[in-house]
């Protein structure tokens, strides 16, 4: 494992990436503010280039690269956000990008990174055949490895969300991000550790790719093969580099159902007007759910991206919850 990133990388990666993304809005809801008691703020990363926060990571990561290694391209796997945000990166620095695709993935999330310029690569589920379809890959074209989220440029680029948020909003008492592979909460915490020693952070998963809460029960990293959950992306297991910063700074890790996500993701529509997909509404349901107390608290949420298939909703919104 390379060096872990830094806060200095952080704020290194706010610079270098600012002209190509988007320094997404902090949104607020009085109604949700009386009903829990407390001031939210949320971090709308579903506005953000390509639709999720995973620009930041990919921009940082791209942008990096030296001219040798940018002229062979990039690659890496992706269940839709990572692969589209990095054909979007590579596009704009001029070099190929090849995405490996899981055959169980949104479609349209993959006709995403299509429409990005990349060359999309089919593999069947699971992350072990998402690691060897890339390793193949990479054997074949020479193609730079940038990981969705166990990479120090990626981690570093996620955590400028944070950043923004602690300049728009201001200090927080706690910090709530979604937690898939990890990259952006370790990123997010990271900086928000940097800038607010005491803010409590929070990562909130599926239950049903709960690998993030069982790492912090055994004090190991777990990892998980077989995950079930509609928040398509926080299926990836907690990366090495991810599991070396959430285990320092994060304070806790709550799970959520499905059905508590979808409630969440209503709330979010009806009360803030704006579209979020299953993963960016993990962390209000933390605290809808009370699992999350906020109570008097100045609380902080990344909402994570807004790729949502429309076609999908009715039966989403149509499911017993």
């Amino acid at each position: 494992m390379t060096a872990l990133p830094t806060e200095a990388d952080v704020f290194a990666a706010a610079a270098r990436i600012a002209p190509f993304v988007h320094r997404t809005p902090v949104l607020t809801s009085r109604s949700l503010d009386d009903e829990l008691g407390a001031r939210l703020f949320f971090k709308c990363e579903n506005f953000q280039a390509s639709g999720a926060f995973k620009a930041r990571g990919a921009f940082n990561a791209v942008l990096s690269l030296d001219a040798e290694s940018a002229a062979r391209g990039v690659a890496t796997h992706s269940s839709g956000n990572h692969g589209a945000a990095l054909a979007l990166a590579a596009a704009r620095r001029g070099i190929s990008a090849w995405v490996v695709v899981p055959t169980d993935a949104s479609g349209f999330k993959r006709a995403a990174i299509s429409r990005y310029g990349a060359h999309v690569v089919d593999c069947a589920p699971g992350l072990a055949n998402r690691e060897a379809k890339l390793a193949e890959l990479v054997e074949d074209t020479g193609a730079t490895v940038v990981h969705p989220y166990d990479d120090s440029h990626v981690i570093a680029g996620q955590g400028t969300a944070a950043l923004e948020l602690l300049e728009q909003a201001g200090a927080l008492d706690v910090l709530l991000v979604p937690v898939g592979g990890g990259g952006l909460v370790s990123g997010c915490a990271l900086a928000a550790r940097a800038i607010c020693p005491q803010i409590r952070i929070v990562a909130a998963e599926p239950a049903g790719a709960d690998d993030c809460w069982q790492s912090m029960q055994t004090g190991e990293r777990v990892r998980l093969e077989q995950v079930s959950t509609i928040a398509d992306g926080l299926r990836a297991s907690i990366g090495e580099r991810n599991w070396a910063l959430i285990s320092r700074y994060v304070d806790e890790v709550v799970r959520v159902s499905d059905d508590e996500i979808v409630a969440a993701m209503r709330i979010a529509w009806e009360r803030l007007k704006i579209v979020v997909e299953p993963s960016s509404a993990v962390p209000l349901a933390a605290v809808l759910s009370g699992r999350v107390p906020v109570a008097g608290c100045r609380a902080g949420m990344i909402f994570s991206g807004g790729n949502v298939d429309l076609e999908a909703l009715p039966d989403l919104f149509a499911a017993p919850g």
